[in-house]
C-alpha cells in the first residue's frame, strides 16, 4: 500500500442506510465510540449490541460479523481509533509497557463508560479535518493518547495491546466447525489456525477427506437446510449469515445439492 492509499488510524463512520450487514477479519485492535445508532456484532459465539454512548474494543485476529443500524430518521455514526502493530511496538519500547501473559477471550470487549474515554473522543472532532499523510505527527499524538487513556482506566489492557504473538497452531476441526459461516479466504482460515496455506489444506483433507472449498459449501448448505426446514427461516434472511455472497448463488447451490429450491424445502 502506498502512502497516498494509507488510511488514517482515526476514522469517522456515517451511514444513512437502514442497515449495512457484513463481516470482517479484524487485523488490528480498534477502540470505538458509538455516537448514534446501533452496532450489532457477532463473533460466532455471542452477540454484542452497542448503542449511542457505548464504547467497544475489538481485538485483532478475530472474525466478526456486523450490522449497522441508524436510528429512526437519523444517521449511524461512530468514531474509531485503529492501533497497528508497528505503532504499538514503538509505544512499548518508548514507555516500557509489556504484556505479561496471553489473554484468551472475547473478540469484542465492552469497556464501561469513563470520563477519560468521553473527553478523549470529544477531542477528536477537529482531527477529522486533518490530512492523514501531511498531519501524521499530530494524528500519532492522538493515537498515543488513546492508548494511554485505555491503560490509565484499565492497566490490564497492556496484556492485550502489547501482546505481539501470532496465532498458534490450534484444533483445526473445532475452529472450522465454529467459523465455517465466515466468508473469508482460505489463507485467512490458515493464518488463524496457525498454519501455512499448504499445511492447512493438507491437515484439512486428513480430517474431512474433502477440499476446504467443497467442505465449506456443503457445511453451509447443510446448515441452511436445517434452518429452512426445521426453523422456518427464509433463504433471504440466512444466506449472508452462512457465508454466501448473494442470494442467487445460494439458491443455485442449494437446489443443486438438494434437488429443490429453498422455498420448496420449507413446504415438504
Amino acid at each position: 500500500m502506498s502512502a497516498a492509499d494509507k488510511k488514517s488510524p482515526i476514522a469517522y463512520s456515517c451511514y444513512v442506510a437502514r442497515s449495512r450487514e457484513g463481516e470482517q477479519f479484524i487485523p488490528d485492535h480498534v477502540f470505538t465510540y458509538q455516537v448514534a445508532g446501533t452496532m450489532i456484532m457477532n463473533d460466532g459465539e455471542r452477540e454484542y449490541v452497542f448503542n449511542s454512548g457505548d464504547f467497544r474494543f475489538a481485538r485483532r485476529n478475530h472474525l466478526v460479523k456486523f450490522n449497522k443500524l441508524p436510528p429512526e430518521g437519523g444517521e449511524f455514526k461512530s468514531l474509531s481509533v485503529h492501533f497497528d502493530q508497528s505503532f504499538l511496538r514503538n509505544l512499548s519500547m518508548e514507555t516500557g509497557y509489556r504484556s505479561d501473559k496471553h489473554v484468551n477471550g472475547s473478540a469484542v470487549l465492552e469497556p464501561k463508560p469513563d470520563p477519560l474515554y468521553k473527553s478523549y473522543f470529544a477531542s477528536l472532532d477537529p482531527y477529522m479535518l486533518l490530512d492523514g499523510i501531511n498531519d501524521s505527527a499530530l494524528i500519532e499524538l492522538k493515537l498515543r493518547e488513546a492508548a494511554l487513556v485505555l491503560l490509565k482506566v484499565n492497566p490490564d489492557m497492556k496484556d492485550i495491546l502489547f501482546d505481539f504473538s501470532e496465532p498458534g497452531k490450534i484444533d483445526l476441526e473445532a475452529f472450522m466447525n465454529k467459523n465455517f459461516h465466515f466468508n473469508v479466504g482460505l489463507g485467512r482460515f490458515a493464518y488463524l489456525t496457525g498454519r501455512s496455506l499448504a499445511t492447512f489444506k493438507r491437515d484439512f483433507e486428513k480430517i474431512y477427506h474433502a477440499t476446504p472449498s467443497r467442505w465449506l459449501q456443503q457445511r453451509r448448505l447443510q446448515e441452511a437446510h436445517y434452518l429452512i426446514k426445521e426453523k422456518g427461516r427464509a433463504a433471504s434472511d440466512i444466506y449472508l449469515d452462512l457465508g454466501f455472497e448473494d442470494l442467487s448463488h445460494f439458491s443455485f447451490a442449494f437446489k443443486k445439492q438438494y434437488g429443490l429450491a429453498p422455498s420448496r424445502i420449507a413446504n415438504t
